[in-house]
């Protein structure tokens, strides 16, 4: 359910960046609880899901830089007016 609703609003809400990278937390958690419970009910370690944890950290921080570096430069986050100014 997690996971389904994340997707959703991922591909619901395109228009502002915050929106897509909070719904790809949200996606991302989805995935973390899926992979925990079904290490936990194997009986493995529970090494792979703290190094999922550790990546998804790192893509939340990478995407929240670049989100406040647009931010400064542009002055909003959304996507249209980044494709206008490539063109």
């Amino acid at each position: 359910i997690v996971f389904m609703s994340g997707l959703f609003t991922f591909c619901s809400k395109r228009k502002h960046l915050l929106m897509t990278l909070l719904s790809l937390e949200f996606i991302m958690l989805g995935l973390f609880m899926m992979i925990f419970y079904y290490l936990n009910n194997i009986g493995f370690e529970m090494y792979f899901s703290m190094v999922f944890l550790t990546l998804v950290v790192c893509e939340g921080t990478l995407g929240l830089g670049i989100l406040v570096s647009l931010v400064r430069f542009y002055g909003n986050d959304y996507f249209q007016s980044y494709i206008n100014l490539r063109c």
